[in-house]
């Protein structure tokens, strides 16, 4: 279904690439306009040069982030710049991560085929499908009830059967289907939640930018091993949107 869906709006908007260079000047001018990128080609150039040249190397992850269709998670209005190396905005206030960002967050976590994920800020839906991939099952949590809910159906339309989403406070976790091999936070808090430690399964991982709100955060690696005992590590600093809750 993904696949059917990207064919249908490359063709489409190659049609209009060729209207517009018609309108513009006939053609002549059709001669000279370059040939549309397609989505396809515009994935494996984000994957060869924003991902893998930064360091990203396991190559599930390479894999899945080729796979899965980016310009389908984000706004009509943004589909030409969503294989770029930034940030984009879907509505509310909020933003899907730039590709080597959501590569990192994942590469980090580790996912194995057997774990059970656990998403905070599920936002457009597109970690959630990169997980989808990689894990049995995900959960992932948006607190804007307007974006889980065009989500929820964006990932059942594109056939991820193994993702469950939730409006709700993502500072609470998902305790009844806890405990976790990885979490993935996509917003900032200013300290690690204990309610998320508390749900990591010993020998988990935990991926959360951490910090104040428009400041410089820092990117961490929370892993508990199987004796409970939790260690952190700084990656890199990053700036996300801040995490909000419930009143």
């Amino acid at each position: 279904m993904e696949a059917a869906a990207a064919i249908r709006y490359d063709a489409m908007r190659r049609k209009s690439l060729i209207r517009t260079c018609l309108l513009l000047g006939g053609l002549t001018l059709l001669a000279s306009c370059p040939p549309p990128v397609s989505f396809e080609e515009q994935r494996e150039r984000m994957v060869s040069e924003q991902i893998q040249s930064r360091g990203v190397t396991d190559e599930r992850v390479l894999s899945v982030m080729l796979e899965i269709p980016r310009h389908l998670f984000v706004p009509g209005a943004e589909r030409e710049a969503a294989y770029a190396d930034r940030p984009l905005s879907i509505g509310h206030g909020q933003t899907i991560s730039q590709p080597y960002v959501v590569a990192l967050m994942t590469d980090l976590a580790r996912p194995l085929p057997g774990d059970r994920a656990l998403e905070v800020g599920t936002g457009s839906g597109y970690q959630a499908a990169i997980l989808s991939r990689l894990v049995k099952e995900v959960y992932t949590i948006e607190i804007v009830p307007e974006l889980g809910a065009e989500a929820a159906r964006r990932l059942k339309d594109l056939g991820y059967a193994n993702v469950q989403v939730r409006v709700g406070d993502g500072y609470r976790g998902w305790p009844e289907a806890s405990p976790f091999d990885v979490i993935l936070v996509t917003a900032a808090p200013e300290e690690v939640p204990e309610s998320l430690l508390d749900q990591l399964k010993p020998g988990g991982r935990l991926v959360i930018p951490v910090g104040p709100t428009g400041a410089v955060q820092s990117l961490q690696l929370v892993s508990k091993d199987l004796d409970g005992r939790l260690q952190a590590r700084h990656v890199l600093p990053v700036r996300f949107v801040p995490f909000t809750r419930s009143p």
